[in-house]
């Protein structure tokens, strides 16, 4: 029999980020639907990209592309809990990143746990670019 990892903490993320949830969140079964952590992920990672690395969405040379993803759903949130997305670097590639992402709730252990893994790419055409380096020394910020 295996042993469970504790859950996560909000200290082990270098960057917190509060999360509004909305009545239209919640699904059916009166928690908020598993589709809608990936939402408030991304609403993090691009929130901290715009506001610490200097990325321009709408015009800049380089974008980052979503490449892979997952969730670990560890204890139901729901409409109108108060969550705070924590955020922190895995690994931190050239071209690419892995973020580790943790979902809290006013308690101090994560109710989900997840990753995204972003690729830096030209806006043109599409193929990978090394990591601008403001955006590169805003994540080295975060790496675990």
């Amino acid at each position: 029999m295996s042993k469970k990892a504790p859950r996560p903490e909000r200290e082990e993320y270098g960057y917190l980020c509060p999360v509004d949830t909305r009545w239209r969140d919640n699904d059916i079964y009166g928690h908020i639907n598993n589709v809608v952590y990936y939402s408030y992920f991304d609403s993090t990672i691009n929130r901290y990209l715009i506001d610490e690395g200097g990325l321009d969405i709408h015009e800049g040379e380089h974008i980052a592309y979503v490449v892979s993803s997952g969730c670990d759903y560890l204890e139901a949130a729901a409409y109108p809990d108060k969550l705070v997305i924590g955020m922190k670097v895995d690994k931190l590639g050239s071209s690419s990143v892995r973020y580790g992402l943790a979902l809290f709730g006013e308690s101090g252990l994560a109710k989900a746990t997840g990753f995204v893994v972003h690729v830096f790419v030209n806006r043109e055409t599409g193929r990978p670019v090394p990591i601008p380096e403001r955006l590169r020394s805003a994540l080295a910020a975060l790496e675990a």
